[in-house]
């Protein structure tokens, strides 16, 4: 059978763009999320909370496929403030939704699938650099990125047909800019950073992000695990 496409955080932004370019070329995709209002033959959606646990472990996939692609794109960038200042800390929900459930979504297709599987988990810059106020994101992205890392020697010494990444997409024009550009600048020391890129009309549009995401994982133009998609022409 063809290529099955999963997606996670598919309602809007990056999720929802990578989704419909995946489609656009012909790829059966199925949407994974709390929500999602795409229309088309080739797509289905199974609703996921996935900062749950339970949810998680209902995703089914389709294992007599020729060939799984998951993109474990969902994340959110919990509190936008210095640690000692939160009266309640959201660590568990960030590290569940940006770490836990890519890892806990890799394992299932990779422990059952006996074809070819490829994992594009989006990371971030933040990941490799650290944001005063951004804590528990810039910890569940550098995770992530090791995480994967780790992942793609463990499949290679098994000598299985498996491609890992971790990719930073950029700055993306979506809603989760947009929660960063309504953060205090008491909270956040980067702000005035961050009200510049969409001011200078300096923010990736999601599809734009897409289309380079969609060229690495169908072409693999870089050679590791960890990179940017600032590396795609």
């Amino acid at each position: 059978m063809a290529t099955k496409v999963y997606v996670t955080g598919v309602s809007r932004g990056l999720g929802k763009a990578v989704a419909e370019k995946f489609l656009n070329e012909g790829y059966t995709v199925i949407g994974i999320g709390r929500s999602s209002d795409i229309q088309h033959e080739q797509y289905s959606f199974q609703s996921c909370d996935l900062n749950l646990t339970s949810d998680l472990e209902n995703i089914q996939f389709d294992f007599s496929s020729e060939k799984i692609i998951l993109i474990n794109n969902a994340g959110q960038i919990g509190h936008i403030q210095r640690i000692s200042d939160q009266e309640q800390p959201d660590f568990e929900e960030v590290l569940r939704v940006n770490t836990l459930a890519p890892m806990v979504l890799s394992w299932a297709c990779l422990h059952h699938s006996t074809g070819a599987v490829k994992i594009a988990n989006i990371s971030s810059g933040a990941a490799t650099r650290a944001i005063p106020g951004w804590a528990a994101y810039c910890a569940s992205k550098a995770a992530l990125d090791r995480f994967s890392e780790t992942l793609q020697l463990e499949e290679n010494e098994k000598g299985r047909d498996v491609k890992v990444w971790s990719v930073a997409p950029g700055v993306i024009d979506t809603a989760m800019q947009e929660k960063i550009r309504s953060a205090s600048a008491t909270n956040f020391s980067s702000l005035d950073t961050f009200l510049d890129l969409k001011k200078n009309d300096e923010l990736t549009d999601p599809q734009v992000a897409a289309d380079k995401l969609f060229r690495l994982i169908v072409h693999e133009d870089i050679g590791r695990v960890v990179c940017s998609l600032r590396e795609i022409e």
